[in-house]
């Protein structure tokens, strides 16, 4: 079920965080809720992706040694706890609220899709990933009723593919020559292609995250021409994680780099209390 991944769906509190909404304790409990009920769903996802891709992950140095992919866990048992927690978390959604329910729908729906076919699609493989990610942000602003910031989908929607194709580039460079084998879609990727993709994400991202905090509404949103002051720490993160999958050859796992990495956890940790101290702090 993977846990540690839990901590994606802290995109969740991204709406109640940039609407200014973070001190209002109804709100904050209903993202609580809400990042709980796409725990349990992508716990779900976790374990289909992991039945479908059993052969392939015994091909990986890695994923080889996960529950299913070794035999400590049996396709039959992992196959019921999916389904019993997509019953504990589609209807749990759409009791929270219909709109809630319809973006948890189409995560599991689009994420049923890639691992069965998407994940075989160049380029689709890495979008339908990064389109995981803006739902994500788009349930947790429908689930407080504000509307979803188009600064907010742009910068995550970027961010996503950039974490993305970065974890495409540490596969295909890690498996060398068996990359398709365990990938498919891997085939269809060179190191070259990838950085060049990087690279227009990279700063595609930069730049809307700069314009987003200097832009006309917010500053009137917020009434603070401050969060320019936050731009810094969104480029030493990039540039930081890109120091890891080009020097260090990691970006497979990009949970857990953001999690264990020291410089990148002080770093977002910096960047948060930052950004809440601007907008709240007042």
């Amino acid at each position: 079920m993977r846990p540690s991944h839990w901590v994606k769906n802290l995109f969740l509190f991204a709406a109640l965080i940039f609407s200014g909404r973070l001190l209002r304790l109804d709100d904050f409990l209903t993202t609580v809720i809400g990042f709980v009920l796409f725990s349990l769903a992508s716990s779900a996802i976790y374990l289909i992706n992991d039945i479908t891709d059993l052969e392939k992950d015994r091909l990986h140095p890695a994923k080889a040694k996960r529950p299913i992919a070794s035999g400590e866990l049996t396709v039959k048992t992992a196959g019921v706890v999916a389904a019993v927690l997509l019953l504990l978390s589609l209807p749990g959604s759409f009791f929270m609220s219909s709109m809630f329910g319809v973006a948890a729908f189409f995560y599991v729906l689009i994420n049923i899709a890639y691992s069965i076919f998407l994940k075989d699609i160049v380029i689709l493989d890495v979008m339908s990933i990064a389109i995981s990610f803006v739902l994500r942000v788009v349930a947790g602003a429908v689930l407080i009723g504000v509307p979803s910031s188009e600064w907010l989908i742009l910068c995550t929607l970027l961010l996503s593919l950039f974490l993305g194709f970065s974890k495409r580039r540490h596969e295909l460079v890690v498996l060398e020559g068996n990359a398709d084998v365990h990938r498919a879609v891997l085939r269809h990727y060179s190191p070259n292609f990838l950085d060049q993709m990087t690279a227009i994400v990279t700063a595609s991202t930069v730049m809307s995250y700069a314009l987003y905090t200097i832009s006309e509404e917010t500053i009137r949103k917020f009434n603070t021409n401050e969060l320019i002051y936050t731009v810094p720490f969104v480029l030493y993160g990039i540039f930081r994680y890109l120091y890891l999958v080009h020097k260090r050859e990691e970006g497979g796992n990009p949970t857990r780099i953001l999690l264990t990495d020291p410089p990148l956890v002080f770093n977002v940790l910096a960047w948060v209390l930052l950004y809440i101290f601007i907008i709240y702090g007042r």
